[in-house]
């Protein structure tokens, strides 16, 4: 994790090298062509994608003067009391098997507490992401077991010392996203124990830790869009927008040292940190070039989906998630399909566009996933798969059944065997309990491994292989 702990120490590495090797902040178009400087725009894109995708989710998920639905005030919690419908837009690849606690907060002046209760041996995971999606914390039962526990999450360069019993989470950036789930069968008495969890999650600044606290209201901004999915709002961005909020964020939310050689590069192309980008000073046919960066920078992120892991029967799936490096592509796809991804010691997230034969899904097609005895996806927490649109959203449907997992009481075939059905109408009474509703046209199931087993059958080493699903015969 050292690679990845940050300071503003890293923008003087990135002006060093600059310094020895760059063009002048002053002349940002130095001697670049126009498909130097295309070259290095759509680079910054991809790398500052995380960085611009969870502000503008933060804007949105915090757009409220009370905690309401799946949105709070900066600083407040979201206690989600049921799984999302297909009405959610806030992120991408939602899931339907936890409950979440989540929160946005800023630790560039002080540090925020976060006390979690006992939990009474339930899985959770509390998964603490920074401006750039990495996880650099995650407490839970597989890490840190489930009995009460307080942490302190502080900034950057904060200095000072904390209550006894309170452990320090060190963020690399000023944002944090608490992004916690707690696991639920979905039952109503289920539901009702794990609100009585929920509601003893305890967030407050370090100021007011043991002591009387309420929260000032949130401000509304009205000019936020909050109907249109974020991915959207951020993908229709011209280059100006993009990088002059790319370079706003970077002030308080810097990069990992290792960064340094991609700072250099932004910096001649003048994209500095809390500058604003000024195309107006590059080279005029520079300027032409770089209009369409936004546009052939989603491409390229989104054409990165085939090669982002391994292959499997049609299933592509990756161990590269939460911890990303420098590998700033992998980073933008899991950021657009998946924002809020766990590491692979916690999930592991297995998607497929394409059946058995290599076509893509059809909703006017029907589909079975077929598991031989005793090969349900090997687990310590759970698994589920997930049905979404083209779009990686819920889709509506007369079960709202969005998922089928261990909790669903799946029917098994004579042999031991489970079938589990993917299609746009009923299979039949008799196999209802196995059927996952499919959209009427394109749509991509996701299967979720969470804690998977790290030894024989596991996911993680390749003994356990993903059946691929077929259309029905």
């Amino acid at each position: 994790m050292d690679l990845l702990k940050t300071s503003r120490r890293a923008w003087l590495a990135g002006a060093i090298l600059f310094a020895l090797g760059g063009t002048a902040f002053s002349q940002p178009g130095g001697a670049l062509t126009p498909a130097e400087a295309t070259k290095i725009a759509s680079s910054a894109y991809i790398y500052g994608y995380p960085l611009v995708t969870t502000e503008m989710s933060r804007r949105v998920m915090t757009n409220v003067a009370t905690p309401q639905g799946t949105r709070a005030p900066m600083g407040q919690m979201v206690r989600m009391r049921q799984y999302p419908t297909a009405a959610y837009r806030d992120v991408t690849a939602p899931n339907a098997d936890t409950l979440y606690n989540s929160a946005w907060i800023n630790v560039a002046k002080e540090p925020w507490v976060l006390s979690l209760p006992d939990m009474k041996d339930r899985y959770y995971l509390f998964p603490m992401l920074d401006a750039w999606t990495t996880v650099f914390q995650v407490p839970g039962k597989r890490t840190t077991g489930t009995k009460a526990q307080t942490y302190a999450i502080t900034g950057p360069n904060w200095k000072g010392t904390l209550p006894a019993g309170v452990k320090q989470y060190a963020s690399p950036t000023a944002t944090v996203w608490l992004l916690g789930r707690v696991y639920c069968t979905g039952t109503p008495e289920d539901y009702a124990a794990v609100h009585k969890l929920q509601d003893q999650i305890n967030l407050v600044p370090l100021s007011s830790y043991g002591k009387a606290y309420t929260p000032a209201p949130g401000k509304v901004d009205p000019s936020i869009n909050m109907k249109k999915a974020v991915r959207e709002q951020v993908n229709e961005l011209n280059t100006t927008a993009y990088f002059n909020l790319m370079a706003e964020l970077l002030k308080d939310n810097p990069p990992a040292a290792a960064d340094a050689p991609m700072v250099a590069q932004m910096g001649r192309l003048g994209l500095v940190p809390g500058k604003k980008f000024d195309p107006s000073k590059l080279d005029p046919a520079i300027q032409k070039s770089l209009a369409t960066v936004p546009q052939d920078s989603v491409k390229s992120i989104m054409g990165h989906f085939k090669t982002a892991g391994r292959s499997e029967n049609g299933w592509v799936f990756t161990t590269e998630t939460g911890v990303y490096g420098v590998n700033y592509l992998q980073r933008a796809l899991i950021t657009a399909i998946g924002l809020g991804a766990n590491r692979p010691q916690d999930a592991v997230y297995p998607t497929s566009e394409t059946d058995a034969a290599g076509k893509p899904y059809d909703g006017n097609q029907n589909y079975v996933m077929h598991f031989g005895k005793g090969q349900l996806p090997p687990t310590r927490g759970f698994w589920s798969l997930t049905m979404y649109n083209k779009d990686y959203f819920f889709v509506a449907n007369p079960l709202n059944r969005y998922t089928l997992s261990a909790r669903n009481p799946l029917k098994k075939n004579a042999d031991g065997s489970v079938d589990l059905y993917l299609q746009n109408k009923s299979p039949g009474a008799a196999k209802e309990s196995n059927w996952l509703p499919t959209p009427a046209g394109r749509f991509i199931p996701m299967l979720r491994l969470y804690w998977p087993t790290e030894t024989s059958p596991s996911i993680i080493d390749g003994s356990w292989k993903i059946p691929a699903i077929q259309k029905a015969p």
